[in-house]
């Protein structure tokens, strides 16, 4: 059984992961977030990002599904809701659609989730089969890149202001709402994961549940950067850079 102790250096290693590991050190998000992308680099961005949001409620109903106790799908059910909104309005869905929509690109066609690469349907594929298929403990422990989120968020809604003519209020609104949703959802993950790792085994899987979560997030940055920065090799059926153009956005 852990100690107090255990749990402070569980903890810690968990923090270590996404200091090493997360996907804000990637090269594609330092340009992001510096000004240095293209418009088009930006809206491939929006539109193979849209694939792992749009997978993010499925993932979750994935877990609720296999929840035996009543406490912990009630603790759980608000993500999805968080993602899908209600019938009419809200969600983070609807939210990163409206910046597809600032960038210049269709939401309908972002939505169909046509072009996205093979890598990102992948990799975010991996994640919903690891939640699906992976022990509850695991599985949630999956989701704690959301420790690491809130700094992402901020630096990334003030990079996109400083640099980008798109950003403003509207466009940016699903950065500043997971500011609020991400440490509400992180508080009950990591209770239960500093709870329920209560042997070293139990602990070092949780450990490589994070690992693998943040692996997946690289990996979507990693194909996006080869697509479309260097060497720029768009695989097959990948979106062309024209594909869902609506419009562009204004000059700064």
């Amino acid at each position: 059984m852990t100690t107090a102790s255990d749990k402070q250096d569980f903890h810690a290693r968990l923090l270590q992961i996404g200091k090493e590991r997360y996907h804000d050190k990637h090269p594609f998000h330092v340009m992001l977030h510096g000004g240095g992308c293209t418009i088009t680099q930006v809206r491939a961005w929006v539109i193979n990002r849209y694939y792992y949001q749009s997978r993010i409620p499925m993932k979750d109903a994935a877990f609720l599904s296999r929840c035996d106790d009543p406490q912990l799908r009630r603790a759980w059910r608000s993500r999805i809701e968080d993602h899908d909104g209600g019938l009419g309005e809200g969600g983070g869905i609807r939210r990163w659609l409206r910046l597809a929509e600032a960038v210049g690109l269709d939401p309908g066609y972002v939505a169909s989730t046509k072009g996205v690469l093979p890598a990102t349907r992948f990799a975010v594929d991996a994640y919903v089969s690891f939640v699906r298929e992976k022990p509850l403990l695991e599985a949630v422990a999956s989701s704690l890149t959301e420790l690491f989120a809130p700094k992402i968020h901020s630096e990334r809604i003030a990079g996109l202001l400083e640099h980008y003519a798109f950003a403003d209020d509207a466009a940016l609104a699903y950065f500043r709402q997971r500011l609020a949703e991400a440490p509400r959802d992180v508080e009950f993950g990591l209770g239960y994961v500093l709870d329920h790792a209560d042997t070293r085994e139990k602990q070092d899987a949780a450990a490589a549940a994070l690992t693998f979560k943040t692996d997946v997030l690289w990996a979507q940055l990693d194909a996006l950067y080869s697509a479309y920065v260097a060497p720029a090799r768009i695989p097959p059926g990948a979106w062309n850079g024209r594909d869902g153009v609506i419009r562009e956005p204004a000059a700064e």
